[in-house]
This record gives C-alpha cells, sequence and structure tokens, in this order.
C-alpha cells in the first residue's frame, strides 16, 4: 500500500503517525499529510486524482476554523510516483481536548459553545444537505457497521439500539426536513469529538473536519455539536457538556430563527447516533470495552426521562447562576436541562453580546416584562420539545412567580421554585466583585431591589450562603419527583 513518496516522506520524518485512512509525517515544526489509497465506500481515496481532491478541500475547509495550522497542499513527485500532500503546523498533541478533558469545564466549555455556534453562524447554508438524507445515511451505515460487530458486541444489545433508532428517526423525521428547510443545515465540521478540538493559549480551535464526503458534513447545526456534548458525557463531564450545550444555545439563538429550540426534540436520536458512530469505530480499532460504553450510551439517550421545570429566583447577588448550572446536568434528558438565564435573554433582545454592558434603558419596567416574556415563551417551547428548563431570574413579583408556574401547569410537567435568600452585605460583596458576566447588576442594583416587597414567598426558600447545600435540597426534591 506504500510507495516512493511515502518513502521519501518517512526518511525525512522525525516521526510518522499512523491513522485508519492517512500518515503524518512530523518534521520539526511543521507535519505533512498524507492519504492512504484506500476506499471504505463512504471514503474513496483510491487514486492520486481522489487523494487530491480530498486533500484540496480539506485544506480549504479547515482553514476556517484553524487557518494558523493549515498551510498548503504541495504535489511530490518520487521517481514517477506522484502524490499530494497537506503540509501543516505541528502542535503539542497534548493538547488536544481528548488529552486533558478535565480542563473542559465552566468557563471553557462556555467558550467552545460559543466557538462552535459562531462558527455555524458563517458557515454555508447547504439546504440540499441535512435533513433525512444525511441523518439517514448515518443510521443505515451505523446499523450495518454495528450488525458486523455484533459477534464481539452484545447483539441482544446492538438490536435494541437499531430498533430504538429506527423508531425515534422515523418519529422525527417531519422536523428533521422542516429543520432543513429553515436553515440549520449548514457545511458544518462533522466530526467534533474531543479529539479534533485543540486548546491553545486558553482557545479551543477546531480542526481536521471531515471533507471526503458532504454526507457527513452538510449536517444539521445540533448534530454537529451533539458530537461533542457526547463526547463529553461519555468521559464523565456533564457538567461540561450541559454548560456547553447551553452557551451554544445562546449564542446560536443570535443568528438563527426561532425554531433553533424546538431541535431539542431531536437531540436524544442525535446524541444517540453520535454513540454509535464511537461504538463500531472504538470496536474496530479494537477496544471492546470502549465499545460496549459507546453502545450503552447510545441506548440511553434513546430513552430520555421526562421533562421538568424549575425557577430559580432571589435578588441580585444570591447565587441563582450558579444554583441553576449545578442542577442542571442532572434535571431530564442528557445533557441535562436548558438553563434561560433573564440576563442572557436580556442581551440577545438587545442584540448585545453575552458580557457587553446594557444602558440603565435596557432595564425599564416594559423592557423587563418582554424579558419575562420571552423567558417563559422559549420554555414552553423546550417543554413541547420534551427537554427539562431551568428558569434564572429574580422573579421579585408574585405575578412573575405564578407566571412560571403556569407554564408548568401548562405543559404538564412537574414543578419546582426555589428562591435564595442571603444577607445583604453578603449580595453587595460578590456583586462588587462580579466581573465578565452576563449581568450587570451592581450593589447599586441590589438597594434598588430592596426597596420592593417581592409579598409572600411561595417556593422552597433556600440559603443563598451554602449553594452545595442548596443544590443537594433541589435534587433530592427532583429525586422524590
Amino acid at each position: 500500500m506504500t510507495g516512493a513518496v511515502f518513502d521519501w516522506l518517512s526518511s525525512r520524518a522525525d516521526r510518522v503517525i499512523e491513522t485508519s485512512c492517512a500518515w503524518v509525517f512530523l518534521e520539526g515544526d511543521r507535519a505533512l499529510k498524507l492519504k492512504k489509497p484506500v476506499d471504505y465506500g463512504f471514503l474513496d481515496f483510491s487514486t492520486p486524482e481522489k487523494r487530491r481532491w480530498a486533500i484540496e478541500r480539506e485544506l480549504a475547509f479547515n482553514r476556517v476554523t484553524a487557518p494558523d495550522i493549515y498551510r498548503a497542499v504541495h504535489r511530490v513527485n518520487q521517481g514517477g510516483d506522484v502524490d499530494y500532500v497537506l503540509e501543516m503546523r505541528a502542535f503539542d498533541p497534548a493538547a488536544v481536548l481528548s488529552e486533558q478533558p478535565e480542563r473542559v469545564g465552566g468557563a471553557l466549555a462556555e467558550r467552545l459553545g460559543r466557538t462552535i455556534a459562531g462558527f455555524q453562524a458563517k458557515a454555508e447554508a447547504r439546504p440540499e444537505g441535512g435533513g433525512l438524507k444525511a441523518l439517514g445515511f448515518t443510521v443505515r451505515t451505523n446499523a450495518d457497521n454495528l450488525r458486523a460487530l455484533s459477534g464481539r458486541l452484545d447483539a441482544d444489545a446492538v438490536e435494541h439500539v437499531i430498533a430504538a433508532t429506527d423508531a425515534a428517526f422515523a418519529a422525527a423525521a417531519p422536523l428533521l426536513e422542516r429543520r432543513r428547510a429553515e436553515g440549520f443545515a449548514r457545511r458544518c465540521h462533522g466530526d467534533l469529538h474531543l479529539g479534533n478540538i485543540l486548546l491553545e493559549a486558553g482557545r479551543p480551535v477546531l480542526f481536521d473536519c471531515i471533507e471526503f464526503n458532504d454526507l457527513l458534513s452538510e449536517i444539521d447545526v445540533q448534530y454537529d455539536v451533539a458530537f461533542t456534548v457526547m463526547d463529553l458525557l461519555v468521559r464523565g463531564r456533564a457538567e461540561a457538556a450541559n454548560r456547553l450545550l447551553n452557551a451554544w444555545l445562546d449564542e446560536a439563538a443570535r443568528s438563527f430563527p426561532a425554531t433553533l429550540w424546538d431541535g431539542l426534540a431531536a437531540l436524544p436520536l442525535m446524541l444517540s447516533a453520535r454513540a454509535a458512530v464511537r461504538a463500531h469505530v472504538t470496536a474496530n480499532q479494537g477496544e471492546l470495552e470502549g465499545a460496549r460504553a459507546y453502545l450503552a450510551a447510545a441506548a440511553r439517550h434513546l430513552a430520555p426521562p421526562p421533562p421538568t421545570l424549575t425557577a430559580i429566583g432571589g435578588l441580585s447577588g444570591t447565587g441563582k447562576t450558579t444554583l441553576a448550572r449545578r442542577i442542571a446536568p442532572g434535571l431530564g434528558g442528557a445533557p441535562g436541562a436548558v438553563v434561560l438565564r433573564s440576563d442572557e435573554i436580556r442581551k440577545r433582545l438587545a442584540g448585545a453580546a453575552p458580557t457587553e454592558r446594557l444602558p440603565p434603558a435596557a432595564y425599564a419596567p416594559e423592557t423587563s416584562a418582554r424579558v419575562y416574556d420571552e423567558m417563559l415563551a422559549l420554555a414552553r417551547r423546550i417543554l413541547a420539545a420534551g427537554h427539562a428548563v431551568v428558569l434564572d431570574a429574580v422573579f421579585l413579583r408574585p405575578d412573575e412567580r405564578q407566571a412560571a408556574a403556569s407554564v408548568a401547569t401548562g405543559a404538564g410537567v412537574p414543578f419546582r421554585g426555589a428562591w435564595l435568600r442571603g444577607e445583604t452585605p453578603m449580595l453587595a460583596r460578590r456583586l462588587a466583585a462580579r466581573a465578565g458576566d452576563a449581568s450587570d447588576a451592581g450593589p447599586a442594583t441590589l438597594d434598588e431591589q430592596l426597596s420592593h416587597d417581592p409579598g409572600q414567598i411561595d417556593w422552597t426558600i433556600l440559603d443563598a450562603a451554602d449553594l452545595g447545600a442548596a443544590a443537594a435540597r433541589l435534587a433530592l426534591q427532583a429525586a422524590e419527583n
């Protein structure tokens, strides 16, 4: 399978890395990638011209997200053996997130979710992609590949996943086609697991996107990010997966139609399909224990628990967002509840960046009423899509709290209301120290809130000084329901 070009590149390389469809030759500060002459059906590199086509696309596509890494395509002629190599900047393989998944949490998960959404918003719309055709291709190839491996995996588990996937795919068909028509099908990355995300200078860099088969890259944007979410979940990073999805939703909502949120109804199917991909890829690499874990994850995603609605209120500085983010991963289907934060919704409605400060006029009563209306309208959409919701807002007025409870009643889901209460000096200190956050609230905001009577609080009262205990109490309530 090798030739004179391979031999010449090997003789110059400090190290050679082999994958299923390429070799990467490391030479000092650069890497040269040579595609293997293979034909796997969904991928055909069997001739030099086909390899040239693919490698030129790889350069063009990856320059969008990683322009500092992808440099040029070179024609190499060694004794009449002609082939094409992709020149890249070498980077530390230990900086790839699959090598350090524990670092994906909090701020990095937030930044990664927004990075992915920002890339997708600028990506070329592909209305002929996505929908039933694209996801159906993956569903079918997953079934074929898993059945071929059933002797090494659990045959019953394989057939269960295939049957459940077929049922979920049929149920989601109208939604998938509607999203394709609405512009959610884009030229995406296509392979966004942690092994294709690099961390450099604290910044996530997406690389090694799919260039060889448009059915795998011209897909629904939610299916694209579902790979990252699924990978984090399998690695035990549920909080990071939840934070990433919520950041992605907030950022994507700035560019995509309001029907973005309806797509959550297809998220279990998309997570399962991504897990099934990794199940057969991992099994073919000889890692059967990992493959079985992915197969089990594929089954779990197709049987999510029913949604719930939780509302967290309290004065500014009480820790509503911190508490919401702590409890969200444990609510509803993976990766947990969507957190609807009034501060982020206010910024979106104003056309402002998440941490951009707004003028006082943006906090006028009529504007705040619009923010609450939008938050509750989104909660209805998300609950209708079968996904749990956590509302994060002050809820200072009794009618605001009642309106939140009414959303749950209308949706026929359980409701929990929590009110955080803390000493004024502690809240003022927290607000004075706050920076780089979606909330614009400061000590003056707190003073203004204290001048209003919140009325009778009939929600669970929690101590703002101990958010860990508050989270545990809410988790216990959720378990009891």
